[in-house]
Formats: C-alpha cells, sequence, structure tokens
C-alpha cells in the first residue's frame, strides 16, 4: 500500500491531537474530493514497518489522543489488508488512545457481504473506534459541520454501535456542537 501524506500533531480529522494517515487508492471518485491526487493506488510513498512504527511512536504522548486513517480510501480492498495488522498492533500498543477512519462506504455496505466487505474487514473494524462514513457529496457540503465535509456522512461511535447492536451516532462536545463559544 501506498500513502499520500502523514500529518503528525493534526486536529483537523478527529478529537483532539492525532496522527493522520492519508492511504492511496480510491475508486469513489467523489465529485470535489479535496485530495483526488490519492485515488491513484500508485501515488505517494510505500508505507513500510518503518512508516508504521513512526506513526505508533507519533502517538505515545499523553497529548495525543490517537490515529485517524483517511485517504483515498481506507476500505479499498488491497488498503484494508494493508492496514489491518498495523491498526491491531497500534490498538494492542495504545489501548486507551482512539483509531478514527473515513470512508466514502456506508457502514452497513462494509459488514454486509458485498466489494468491500473481506477476510479482514470485520478485524479491521474491531479496531475503529470511530467510523465517518458515506460519500462526499458536493451539493450537501457544509462548512459548519465538525470532521466532515457534507452533511450525509455520519460520524459513528463504533465502540457503542458494537455494545448496543445499532448505529449510534458519536457526540461532539456540547461547546463545539452548538456553536456557540
Amino acid at each position: 500500500m501506498k500513502y499520500g501524506n502523514i500529518k503528525y500533531y493534526d486536529i483537523a480529522d478527529g478529537e483532539g491531537v492525532r496522527t493522520s494517515l492519508f492511504v492511496s487508492g480510491c475508486t469513489h471518485r467523489c465529485a470535489g474530493c479535496f485530495q483526488p491526487e490519492t485515488w491513484d493506488f500508485s501515488y505517494g510513498e510505500e508505507f513500510t514497518d518503518e512508516v508504521a512504527e513512526k506513526i505508533l511512536q507519533s502517538i505515545e504522548p499523553a497529548y495525543v489522543q490517537g490515529i485517524t486513517v483517511l485517504g483515498g480510501e481506507p476500505m479499498e480492498p488491497d488498503n484494508q489488508r494493508a492496514l489491518v495488522g498495523f491498526l491491531e498492533t497500534a490498538k494492542e500498543r495504545h489501548p486507551k488512545k482512539t483509531i478514527w477512519l473515513y470512508t466514502g462506504d456506508v457502514y452497513e455496505d462494509l459488514i454486509a457481504d458485498g466489494p468491500r466487505h473481506t477476510e479482514v474487514t470485520d478485524r479491521l473494524l474491531d479496531c475503529v473506534d470511530v467510523l465517518v462514513d458515506g460519500p462526499y457529496v458536493a451539493e450537501l457540503k457544509d462548512i459548519t459541520l465538525r470532521f466532515r465535509g457534507s452533511s450525509n456522512q455520519r460520524i459513528i461511535d463504533l465502540d457503542q454501535t458494537r455494545r448496543l447492536g445499532r448505529i449510534v451516532l458519536w457526540e461532539d462536545e456540547p461547546v463545539y456542537s452548538t456553536h456557540t463559544m
């Protein structure tokens, strides 16, 4: 797998300070995508064990809340296979850190038998605490939304979703969700 960028100390792609990994490869090709260069599976650098280790070390400080994986498309089958071991290691080494993952897929499609559900999908999703799902839809762009680009996208609390057996949306801090500070 290749990656287009890594942002250390990122505050835009999930709650708190995070390290964000932008993987390469996406077949969704959403109109208005903010990173169309990452659609190409050969874009960027190789995701090596050394790169993975650097990311894992970057989340060690107490003020870093976790890792965000986005792209491109992390849920492309080949990307899932490349990411699953890395995310399992991240969970094992840093169990109190959160993993956010952005996908143009819809959660219900990922857990059902279909083209995106692979032999590692369930293991990968078990590592994810918060899933931002749904394609970016330019006509639904809303700059007032935190951590997502269009109003059709959901921010799903996967820990609660797994626990309760139904979709539970992630809840933002009240000061941010009301835009009144």
